[in-house]
């Protein structure tokens, strides 16, 4: 190949890459902000250890990991979303919650499909257990939307692992206030738990 030839190649594929379109670059810029963070037994980490620095809330409510799997807004956005409408016991009104279920979140994340279950963190620190056989059977998502809207922090959001109380006889039978004890409002960490 001559010089000449060799230039003319170069400069083609230089403007081939130019001209594609920016959804099918890679992306060249970091994440919008994380708002879940997976950590446990996952096999798709996108980030390393725990920062003690820098990630603050992490570090006081005494979380440590190797490697996790964040997701930002965009991340949620592209799973498939389920609607789900349950009675709240903040108003004892039905409402709309949309967003992916949390084992789709999971299986992005790349989680051992034999995990025992998934303990999920709020950023009040509240924690709860819940086994994959019931995040499966409830078909809790990980709501991103009420009635439509993005959930805004300082409300119930930005994110809620929820289900349909209501459309399981065995929840529905309870007083509204006594079922959504599984379900951390404001959450932000998710960890994955061997069997």
């Amino acid at each position: 190949m001559t010089k000449r030839n060799f230039l003319r190649a170069a400069a083609s594929a230089l403007a081939a890459t130019a001209a594609l379109p920016a959804a099918a670059a890679p992306r060249a810029v970091s994440p919008g902000p994380v708002l879940l963070t997976v950590t446990g037994e996952i096999a798709r980490p996108n980030r390393g250890p725990i920062d003690h620095a820098l990630d603050q809330m992490m570090h006081k409510q005494k979380l440590e990991f190797e490697r996790a799997h964040a997701f930002d807004f965009a991340a949620l956005a592209v799973l498939p979303a389920v609607e789900i409408r349950p009675t709240l016991e903040y108003d004892g009104k039905r409402h709309a919650l949309r967003g992916p279920l949390l084992a789709d979140v999971m299986r992005a994340a790349g989680a051992d499909p034999k995990a025992e279950g998934y303990v999920l963190r709020a950023i009040d620190g509240y924690a709860v257990m819940v086994s994959r056989e019931d995040a499966l059977k409830y078909r809790f998502i990980v709501a991103t939307h009420l009635d439509g809207k993005p959930m805004p922090l300082g409300g119930l959001g930005p994110l809620w692992a929820v289900y349909e109380a209501d459309a399981f006889p065995d929840m529905a039978a309870r007083p509204v206030s006594e079922r959504f004890g599984l379900c951390p409002w404001g959450i932000y960490h998710i960890a994955v738990r061997k069997a």
